[in-house]
């Protein structure tokens, strides 16, 4: 990925719009150094909506051009090649300002696993994909690909591994499915992600599972009784304890339990995320 940053002018930091703080990398400022820099939420259609304004604010009053996107979609993608041109022009008329033969801008995408890069690629791109060529003087297996008039897209995202150190960063992305579920104990962050949702949007437990009455007391009793509603059962009429598990994490990362945030940003502007 080093070497690949060297032949960029403009990079592009993609976060979950779920996480912003727990898929940025705390290193990337460090590894990105003066490059241009534009910071994409994706996935919006599954965070909330407030707070993910409120995200893009943050960024912007930290002076770094931000848009909430959907790359499976499409959406926001349009606002998002406006920011990349515009941060592409301001870094092409520095290099001239230099003596640097003007050309056309370089960009590249980055960002942690399982967060989108290769799907925002493959939507910048477009049909325009199919017309790549390798660029003169770069190693054979890069391909650029153009999504503007003078902006040309590296066609191989750079990988950033989060701060797994943090468990409450950990978490959130076994929750999220940012980490394979191998990396963590599956039955602990089911439950823990019940509690939270239990904690903080039991409206929103008793929507999916018809709950009609209150939610049972425990995180425990809870599990069960979605078992039961879900017919999660074994011989005997035990209940299948995997398989809620599964139900839960699966059903969270599709948004079915509606549109949820699990980052809040920094109370001050001028405070920075991990990302940098």
């Amino acid at each position: 990925m080093e070497e690949n940053l060297k032949l960029v002018d403009v990079v592009v930091e993609l976060l979950d719009a779920r996480i912003p703080a727990a898929s940025a990398n705390p290193m990337l400022r460090e590894i990105v150094g003066d490059k241009p820099r534009v910071v994409a939420l994706n996935k919006r259609d599954l965070a909330d909506e407030k707070m993910t304004k409120c995200w893009l604010e943050y960024f912007r009053a930290q002076k770094l051009p931000a848009v909430a996107l959907d790359s499976v979609t499409g959406k926001g993608m349009r606002e998002l090649l406006a920011l990349i041109e515009k941060a592409a022009k301001h870094r092409t008329e520095r290099l001239v300002s230099k003596g640097v033969a003007a050309r056309k801008a370089r960009v590249m995408i980055l960002g942690i696993p399982n967060v989108g890069k290769s799907s925002l690629i493959n939507r910048l791109a477009g049909a325009a994909k199919a017309k790549t060529a390798d660029k003169p003087g770069v190693t054979r297996a890069k391909q650029w690909i153009r999504i503007g008039a003078d902006v040309d897209l590296l066609d191989t995202p750079g990988i950033l591994w989060p701060k797994f150190e943090d468990r409450a960063v950990g978490l959130k992305l076994a929750f999220t499915g940012a980490v394979n579920d191998e990396i963590y104990d599956l039955e602990n962050v089911a439950h823990l992600l019940l509690a939270a949702l239990r904690r903080d949007h039991p409206e929103r437990l008793q929507e999916r599972f018809k709950f009609k009455e209150a939610l049972p007391e425990t995180t425990e009793e809870l599990m069960e009784a979605i078992g039961r509603k879900r017919g999660c059962l074994l011989k005997g009429g035990r209940i299948d304890f995997e398989k809620v598990q599964h139900i839960l994490l699966t059903e969270f990362r599709m948004g079915k339990f509606g549109k949820i945030s699990l980052d809040v940003p920094p109370t001050e502007p001028s405070e920075e995320v991990d990302g940098g």
